[in-house]
């Protein structure tokens, strides 16, 4: 590889947004692999603010989804985690973050990651072009699910890219009404995600 192509794979950088309450498994999994995949220098994880699509107060606290994605990402030295979004305050909108990644990043290239169930409604998100005008997207599949037409968005100049990921099976809901019923989450969320759950009690105290 070329002094060149070496520069320019290093400024690739993955941001996986989501809520991650709590961060699992299927995550860090897709993170791995679109980073190998990709070409990626490192992978942004960034947890929401408030989601425009969810009620206030149904999140738990930003305070300990940030402390349990920092603790899931330990082990990992191309895995960070941002706090724009909670810092910014009001609702998390994805554009904006790429703007302030953007801003802070300098001429590092974008690649934001999602989920073929959050691709579905990507027309519907806020400037779905202006995010495409700052990054490229990367859309993993989930398994049983066929790969999502790229529609009107593929002739963007980004484009939109399909991981061949084999993808996991693990939901962030599922994960909290295990931990509600008191069954474990072992070898479902990183060891150091588990002690924090079971440490603040954060589920169990929901109806």
């Amino acid at each position: 590889m070329t002094r060149g192509a070496a520069a320019a794979r290093a400024r690739r950088i993955g941001v996986l947004g989501g809520s991650f309450d709590p961060p699992h498994l299927g995550h860090l999994a897709l993170a791995e692999w679109a980073r190998v995949e990709l070409g990626l220098s490192r992978v942004l994880f960034v947890p929401a603010g408030q989601p425009p699509h969810k009620a206030r107060g149904s999140l738990t606290s930003a305070r300990h989804r940030l402390a349990m994605t920092r603790k899931a990402v330990r082990g990992n030295a191309a895995f960070e985690v941002s706090d724009v979004e909670v810092r910014r305050g009001g609702p998390s909108y994805t554009v904006d973050t790429l703007r302030a990644l953007a801003a802070d990043l300098g001429r590092a290239k974008l690649v934001l990651l999602m989920g073929a169930d959050m691709f579905a409604t990507f027309s519907r998100w806020r400037e779905p072009a202006a995010i495409l005008a700052h990054s490229q997207v990367a859309v993993a599949l989930r398994p049983g699910a066929r790969r999502p037409r790229a529609g009107r968005w593929a002739d963007t100049g980004h484009g939109v890219t399909f991981l061949q990921n084999p993808g996991l099976e693990v939901s962030s809901t599922t994960l909290r009404a295990r931990a509600r019923a008191g069954l474990s989450l072992r070898y479902l969320v990183p060891d150091a995600v588990a002690r924090h759950l079971e440490r603040h009690a954060l589920y169990r105290r929901r109806a």
